[in-house]
């Protein structure tokens, strides 16, 4: 029997749980249309209507977390490490920032 609630976490970094709006911006400048659901100093998982390659290395705008907020959005390459349908023809997708382009 697999219970998740004791299997220890294998995290290193606090994960700060976001809900923001966001985009997976594809090579000939196709956009898709993301939610981050959580953000960590090292990584962090979106839902979307996209399905990444194994190991693909995406750029992704995560938008501030509020109008109030004036900032310019995290503009990140993310590498893909996990992806599962989520039933709704959306993906939670998760990866690991290799670098934070602005």
């Amino acid at each position: 029997m697999n219970d998740r609630a004791s299997m220890p976490e294998r995290r290193l970094d606090r994960r700060i749980p976001l809900g923001c709006a966001a985009s997976i911006l594809l090579t000939g400048g196709r956009t898709v249309a993301a939610e981050c659901i959580e953000l960590s100093i090292s990584g962090m998982t979106l839902h979307a209507a996209y399905v990444p390659g194994e190991a693909e290395v995406i750029e992704v705008l995560v938008a501030p977390p509020s109008e109030r907020v004036e900032r310019p959005p995290l503009v990140t390459r993310l590498k893909v490490t996990r992806c599962h349908a989520l039933g709704d023809g959306r993906y939670e997708i998760g990866g690991a920032i290799v670098r934070v382009v602005g």
